[in-house]
């Protein structure tokens, strides 16, 4: 069985994050969606938030499991679910040079385990969770986070208002 993790703040999960995960359920036989938290950073919406935002926009990939872990390495993570993978996204050069670093460190850590990377499509590419907060507040926004985000989280955000 060929298990993989995929792993991100999810803070808030975008149209990028569900890309990869859709891409990962066509090409693993079991996906694992894990919330890494980070204590030193601050987020927006909370672990269970989370993890409720992401098996709704999620619901239509059976079987697909998203959970959360904390204070451990992804590739430990990953070898403690018995996951031989770990993918990975690449929107840009920085996202790279860090992700080949990880990938070394990681299989230094754990050899069974082996990273592989997928790059978005140009459209979503660039999207990420700091720049959809950062979207909130001006005018117009609630229609501009239509083609960054899946619908259950642009409402998250509208309930939200502009307390972002």
């Amino acid at each position: 069985m060929k298990r993989a993790v995929y792993a991100g703040s999810f803070d808030p999960v975008t149209n990028g994050h569900l890309w990869m995960i859709e891409r990962g359920y066509e090409l693993f036989d079991e996906m694992i969606v894990a919330i890494g938290i980070n204590p030193d950073k601050r987020a927006t919406f909370n672990v269970e938030e989370r993890v409720e935002m992401l098996r709704e926009v999620t619901q239509h990939l059976p079987d697909l499991k998203v959970t959360s872990f904390e204070n451990q390495f992804l590739v430990n993570y990953a070898r403690s679910v018995d996951a031989h993978y770990i993918l990975r996204g690449i929107r840009n050069p920085s996202d790279y040079e860090f992700e080949r670093t990880m990938r070394y460190i990681n299989s230094d850590l754990v050899r069974e385990v082996t990273t592989i990377f997928l790059m978005p499509p140009r459209s979503i590419a660039e999207v990420s969770s700091t720049m959809i907060k950062g979207l909130i507040g001006p005018e117009g926004w609630e229609e501009v986070l239509k083609q960054y985000v899946p619908e259950p989280v642009r409402r998250r955000f509208l309930d939200m208002g502009n307390r972002v």
